[in-house]
């Protein structure tokens, strides 16, 4: 009965796993077996450029660019002179470096080559490379998709480096630092393991349900503590109180996938924050006509995006621009004025920019802090500024900052604002008084709109992620409704290869196509 039992626990916990050479991964290495070679650092003049090779050949390659020498020491820097395999012309004297397979990158033999960076050296090596027998230039992404399916990156982790490598913010950077050091994958790691350990209490029931070996209590213990399953008719428990207690049926299973259905509920509540840290939080900066918006606009890119002009209804469609907003990034709009428009055009602007109003994840509402009384400065405290303020407090609602613009034109004394408008921001946008301030408070509420990658637990940056951690949670709401053991074990089944998809792997070549695409080749 033991053997048996072990047996269904090792059953359960078989499945999509990590993927490595020996075990598969389900997806094959493009071009397996050929070793490849490609410029790794970036194009154009340089003081240094690194060309690597990964492949069986790599150490043929390696002793053909720089013979009669022997390979270098592994992980060791080695001064060596270039020449070509088939003139015997010297190209450089570059440092180069061997890495044995599995310890490497890619978990193949790979070399790397640190030569000078002008065109003429870096186009000579690379031909040379070309030249040695077994060796072909690498497609975008092959190297990391080669670390892939050698076990070396799970998938959350190539998507981590791929994230890395397009991070054009602090925020974005270390999100992805965290997800490439494996925190997400393994998170998922643990919910699985939940779930195998949940699979193996109904694989034991369903095998020895009728064994009189049960112990007493461990349906009681296992998934089927809740409900009506337990006495159900037609279900027999037997019940033995000489079998010792068996160490992994000691914790209640079906609290663990309660508890597991409340992680994944929570996450998936996140609001997308991870995904809007990833391509961007939309940020749209709204106001009345003249209050200095496409200033404000033109002061957060540091470049002249919008013009400017003391002329109502200047713009009039929405100009957009990415920037980094204290560290975040963010798609920023400059919008029309909202007033009743003068023309057709207007009209159509202003109509565009209170539909953009309604996407926006932040919304900037500019004033002039010298016209506050003016009809359309009260009309836009109360149709805009207002309604999103009582908004507020449900967490779904948008976020709003009320800047005062041109607070230099405001009397020497101070100034003399109405006691009753709302939380506000002074800034000049031609002096950049308050600027530090205004920063200070985007940086506050794009932590909230999208996350602070620096604490809590990790974000989902993808749809992907999202898609199967609400497929696991639907499975899992399965298995609740279950009235069948087989069907509850599936549903489990189903949930776990879920998790297992999400960071390992095992699925189709479309969708890995998609997910290496946008690395550069050499990468």
């Amino acid at each position: 009965m033991w053997r048996g039992l072990w047996t269904l626990v090792a059953r359960a916990a078989r499945g999509p796993r990590r993927p490595c050479a020996r075990q598969g991964s389900g997806a094959r290495a493009p071009g397996s077996g050929a070793t490849i070679f490609a410029l790794s650092s970036g194009q154009g003049r340089c003081g240094i450029a690194v060309i690597r090779t990964s492949g069986p050949a790599s150490g043929h390659a390696l002793r053909s660019l720089t013979a009669p020498r022997e390979l270098p020491r592994a992980r060791s820097a080695s001064l060596r002179l270039l020449t070509d395999p088939r003139s015997g012309e010297p190209l450089d004297r570059a440092l180069v470096l061997w890495f044995p397979g599995p310890h490497s990158f890619t978990g193949e033999d790979c070399a790397e080559f640190h030569v000078h960076g002008g065109p003429a050296v870096v186009s000579g090596v690379l031909q040379a490379l070309g030249r040695v027998p077994g060796l072909r230039p690498a497609e975008a992404g092959e190297f990391t998709r080669r670390a892939f399916a050698h076990g070396k990156l799970s998938l959350t982790e190539v998507e981590g480096l791929a994230d890395l490598i397009h991070a054009e913010t602090e925020a974005q950077r270390r999100q992805a630092l965290r997800q490439l050091d494996g925190e997400l994958g393994q998170l998922c790691s643990g919910w699985a393991e939940t779930l195998t350990k949940a699979l193996a209490h109904v694989e034991a029931y369903i095998d020895f349900g009728e064994d009189d070996n049960l112990e007493e209590g461990i349906l009681e213990q296992g998934v089927f503590a809740w409900g009506s399953r337990v006495g159900t008719p037609g279900i027999s428990v037997p019940r033995s109180p000489r079998i010792p207690p068996l160490g992994f049926l000691s914790s209640t299973a079906d609290s663990q996938v309660r508890e597991l259905e409340v992680a994944l509920d929570t996450h998936l509540r996140d609001a997308r924050r991870g995904q809007r840290l990833r391509s961007g939080a939309h940020v749209v900066v709204t106001g009345p006509p003249n209050a200095g918006k496409s200033s404000l606009v033109n002061l957060l890119s540091r470049k002249p995006v919008s013009i400017v002009s003391p002329e109502p209804g200047t713009t009039r469609d929405v100009l957009e621009t990415p920037v980094d907003l204290a560290g975040f990034p963010a798609l920023l709009s400059d919008t029309a004025g909202l007033r009743e428009g003068q023309g057709p055009v207007e009209q159509e602007g202003v109509r565009r920019a209170r539909e953009r109003l309604e996407q926006a994840d932040l919304i900037l509402a500019v004033l002039d802090a010298s016209d506050l009384a003016s009809p359309s400065s009260c009309n836009f405290l109360d149709t805009v500024v207002t309604p999103a303020i009582a908004r507020s407090p449900n967490g779904n609602s948008q976020r709003l900052l009320l800047v005062l613009n041109k607070s230099d034109l405001l009397p020497p004394g101070g100034p003399d604002l109405s006691p009753e408008l709302p939380p506000h921001l002074l800034l000049s946008c031609l002096t950049g008084a308050g600027l530090d301030g205004l920063l200070e408070a985007l940086r506050k509420e794009l932590a909230a709109v999208c996350g602070d990658p620096s604490t809590g637990p990790p974000l989902l940056t993808r749809a992907r992620h999202q898609h199967h951690l609400q497929a696991c949670l639907d499975a899992l709401g399965h298995y609740r409704r279950a009235t069948d053991v087989a069907l509850a074990a599936e549903a489990l089944r189903v949930a776990r290869g879920h998790l297992a998809r999400l960071h390992g792997g095992g699925g189709t070549e479309e969708i890995l196509d998609i997910i290496f695409r946008d690395f550069c080749v050499g990468k």
